[in-house]
């Protein structure tokens, strides 16, 4: 079965992204090489050194899940999480701003 890149392709993949490692750097190979992004990605990640991106919100802040937030709630309260059951069933924005404000972070 042939390879689907020669090692001086490799070597070229390897370079640019370690020199760039973005989702734009994917694109410019997958489109220099004539190959899919899965591709390139999956090359990147068989030679270890592609790197996924972070996902972030979109106001740029590491995502949290409302039982984070609950469970940050128990602990600035000082209580038991299970005292706090049903508050999974609030919007997210308003256990966020809960947890912010009695924690101070707001």
């Amino acid at each position: 079965m042939p390879a689907n890149y020669t090692q001086e392709q490799v070597n070229h993949m390897i370079t640019a992204y370690q020199a760039n490692p973005s989702r734009d750097t994917v694109d410019m190979l997958a489109e220099d090489l004539d190959k899919s992004v899965k591709s390139i990605i999956g090359k990147l990640s068989r030679e270890g050194v592609y790197q996924k991106q972070v996902y972030k919100t979109k106001t740029g802040e590491m995502p949290v899940t409302k039982e984070q937030l609950i469970l940050g709630l128990a602990d600035l309260f000082e209580i038991d999480s299970s005292k706090l059951m049903g508050l999974e069933k609030a919007p997210k924005q308003v256990i966020k701003y809960l947890h912010d404000t009695i924690g101070g972070t707001q």
